[in-house]
């Protein structure tokens, strides 16, 4: 029974939703179905909510693809604009290592010459004192000439002053065959004196002559001189600067490496031009101060060959994480990432970052394939998810070795390497050293 609310609710709807009759016919019967007001506006309020609902829905999954587009559209020219600053990245460490290498030619040049000009400043102190010693003897046998000289002329004036006497009388045979004697013995002494006055002044034009090409080598020395100066700024500067921009103390790591290779010998021996225990010159101080520089500067190229100053792959690669903290990929929660990650194929060469000695080699759980390399001053480099190791546990590597192929193993979500740097234990950012060395090598 319907109840008095529900007749005036439909006669409220009535104008609106006026009631219906939905009449069902069958072979035998004839039935129908009374659509009320309230029936009739519950059925359009269903209607409309499930347009509405998909009109909604329609709108929202258009705006995702449309926002999904822009999305994969501004990550298409983020990935072109960070592919054209590594192209730009990669011109730039090649000219700097041109540069490098133009500089070390350089520096072996002027090095080749100031031992070419050390062993001419030896040849020639050795000639000066040989043709002083020359000069000394002939000024000593002309002196001895001359005095002969002055002893047959006074003999002969004694001889013409005993002979003439004789001469107005009868010649002797013994007195001519005396002076015909004394004649001939001033003849060779004259001859020999004319002999030794020509070696004199030809002694004097070498020593003239000495004399300028002693100049003209003191000249060229002292422009070497100014060229190692230069070299030796342009050299040591940048070392300084890599090793203070990767936060390592110069000092401790040139102690350290002194320490490992005391030795002395070869061309750095410092130079001595006197052996009369006299006080050194200004050239030799000069020289001297050049080859203290010449060692430190080998110091530091043997300090910064064991510490990780390079990139662990050459190749074409896309740099895809960095050190710090990130949102884990397996995960999802947030996650301290010890290294940087380089992505690239699968077999791309990775190569050793510094000398050292391999302590670890095989397989690490998350790692995968692992290679662990331990060098000096207590730094260690980790080589993850490789898909070949080529190197063995022990075996002693260099800068630029090649030990594994990049690869996808372990926990990893594609082809990359993954590469830290730990010092004392504890891990660094590696673009550190990366980043410090890229004006150096």
């Amino acid at each position: 029974m319907r109840t008095r609310l529900a007749i005036k609710i439909d006669a409220m709807l009535e104008p609106w939703f006026p009631e219906r009759r939905l009449f069902l016919r069958s072979d035998s019967d004839t039935r129908f179905i009374r659509l009320r007001p309230v029936t009739q506006l519950f059925a359009f309020a269903g209607s409309a909510s499930v347009v509405a609902w998909a009109i909604v829905a329609t709108a929202i999954l258009l705006m995702d693809s449309i926002g999904a587009g822009n999305f994969r559209e501004q990550a298409k020219r983020d990935q072109r604009t960070y592919e054209q600053r590594l192209n730009l990245l990669a011109e730039e460490r090649d000219t700097r290592a041109t540069e490098a290498m133009a500089a070390q030619d350089r520096f072996n040049l002027a090095l080749d010459q100031i031992s070419d000009m050390q062993s001419q400043l030896l040849a020639s102190e050795t000639s000066r004192r040989e043709l002083e010693t020359g000069i000394g003897v002939i000024q000593a046998n002309l002196r001895d000439a001359m005095d002969q000289r002055d002893q047959a002329r006074g003999r002969l004036a004694v001889l013409q002053q005993m002979s003439q006497p004789i001469e107005t009388a009868a010649a002797s045979q013994e007195g001519n065959e005396t002076l015909d004697f004394m004649v001939a013995a001033l003849a060779d002494t004259a001859a020999e004196r004319d002999k030794i006055l020509a070696d004199a002044r030809q002694a004097v034009k070498d020593a003239e002559n000495l004399e300028f090409q002693i100049k003209l080598m003191e000249d060229q020395n002292d422009q070497i001189f100014r060229q190692l100066e230069d070299a030796m700024t342009i050299s040591v500067e940048p070392l300084d600067k890599m090793f203070s921009a990767a936060g390592l103390s110069t000092k401790s790591l040139i102690d350290q490496v002194r320490a490992n290779h005391a030795g002395q010998g070869g061309p750095l021996m410092p130079m001595s031009f006197s052996t009369k225990g006299e006080e050194p010159s200004a050239d030799e101080m000069r020289a001297n101060r050049i080859l203290r520089q010449l060692d430190q500067l080998n110091l530091y190229r043997i300090a910064a060959s064991k510490a990780p100053f390079a990139k662990p792959v050459k190749d074409a690669v896309r740099f895809t994480s960095g050190f710090g903290y990130r949102r884990d990929p397996k995960t999802g929660g947030r996650r301290l990432h010890k290294g940087s990650d380089f992505a690239g194929p699968t077999g791309t060469p990775i190569y050793s970052t510094a000398d050292g000695v391999v302590i670890h080699a095989g397989w690490s759980s998350g790692y995968g394939r692992l290679v662990k390399i331990q060098h000096e001053f207590g730094i260690e480099t980790r080589y993850a998810h490789m898909s070949k190791i080529r190197v063995k546990v022990g075996q002693r590597v260099s800068r630029g070795q090649r030990i594994g192929d990049m690869g996808n193993t372990g926990r990893s979500t594609g082809t990359h390497l993954h590469y830290e740097v730990r010092v004392g234990g504890k891990p660094v950012n590696p673009m550190i050293y990366i980043k410090a060395a890229n004006d150096v090598f």
